[in-house]
């Protein structure tokens, strides 16, 4: 089978040349064989292995977390439970980015209201004061 050139890994994966580049030294695919000329000749079995990492970096897998899920994926010993528990980890770690995500969401709501109160520049924008750590008029520099 003919060996594919990094464009051509790239293309079929959906991921840059640059990101290939990085998978390579994060030693999250094995480094390929090179030609006389140096350019790297890719086996077609990178092509999955990148796609499952893509994959998993959209679910929100860390490139650690990657990694200790292709180490699942070659253990004998490894159950489709061990795999559910990260999976459950995963979503708790979700879970709680969207609670800190709606405290913030919450927070620009609150402070977007402020600027719909009747200060004339921006001078003396609430939202902007607030982000200089000025709650209320009684802070002065």
């Amino acid at each position: 089978m003919k060996p594919l050139s990094i464009g051509e890994v790239a293309r079929l994966t959906g991921v840059g040349v640059e990101t290939v580049r990085f998978y390579e030294r994060t030693d999250l695919i094995d480094e390929p064989l090179r030609r006389d000329s140096g350019y790297r000749q890719y086996s077609r079995n990178v092509v999955p292995r990148i796609r499952f990492i893509k994959r998993a970096r959209e679910l929100g897998f860390s490139l650690k977390e990657i990694k200790g899920l292709f180490s699942l994926r070659v253990d004998p010993d490894t159950t489709c439970s061990d795999v559910r528990e990260r999976v459950e980890i995963k979503i708790t770690q979700i879970d709680e980015k969207i609670g800190d995500l709606r405290k913030m969401k919450d927070s620009l709501e609150h402070l977007k209201r402020a600027c719909d109160s009747n200060s004339p520049t921006a001078t003396e924008c609430p939202f902007l004061d607030s982000l200089e750590g000025f709650d209320d008029e009684t802070d002065v520099i």
